[in-house]
């Protein structure tokens, strides 16, 4: 049976692709979660304009996350520690609490967009990647400072 991908299924191929797969392959499982269609003149017409809306939306998406990076930076957010004997802090700075200082400041970011390698542990200056939608990535600027 053939098959068009409505999604980008790694063991089919991706979006648009016509593929030739068993019948109950189709029927059971890729029709049923919406991952094909059934290869016929008015799905092909579908999935076109599935494409478009899927192509409107990731550009709209895009631009949002680029007017958000200009706005990170801008900004420089300050967190307050607890710190003990050789500076180091009491505890850790967190990606949540980066999101929680951001959106204080305006800014509405998420903090599994923050990417943080591992927590901060040490009073000082850092520059924290933010990875958007859109492949968009940015800064911001954190400032770790004695309470």
């Amino acid at each position: 049976m053939k098959v068009i991908l409505r999604k980008d299924y790694s063991q089919l191929g991706k979006i648009g692709d016509v593929v030739d797969v068993k019948d109950g392959y189709a029927r059971n499982f890729l029709i049923p979660r919406e991952i094909a269609y059934a290869a016929t003149e008015g799905n092909l017409k579908t999935l076109e304009e599935e494409k478009k809306q899927a192509q409107r939306r990731a550009e709209k998406e895009r631009a949002e996350a680029e007017k958000t990076v200009q706005e990170l930076a801008k900004l420089s957010i300050t967190i307050q520690m607890k710190v003990g004997e050789d500076e180091k802090l009491f505890g850790s700075v967190t990606s949540q609490m980066i999101a929680d200082e951001v959106q204080r400041k305006g800014v509405n970011l998420d903090k599994k967009t923050i990417e943080l390698e591992e927590p901060i542990r040490a009073l000082g200056i850092y520059d924290v990647p933010v990875r958007l939608a859109g492949g968009v990535t940015g800064t911001v600027k954190v400032w770790v400072v004695r309470e």
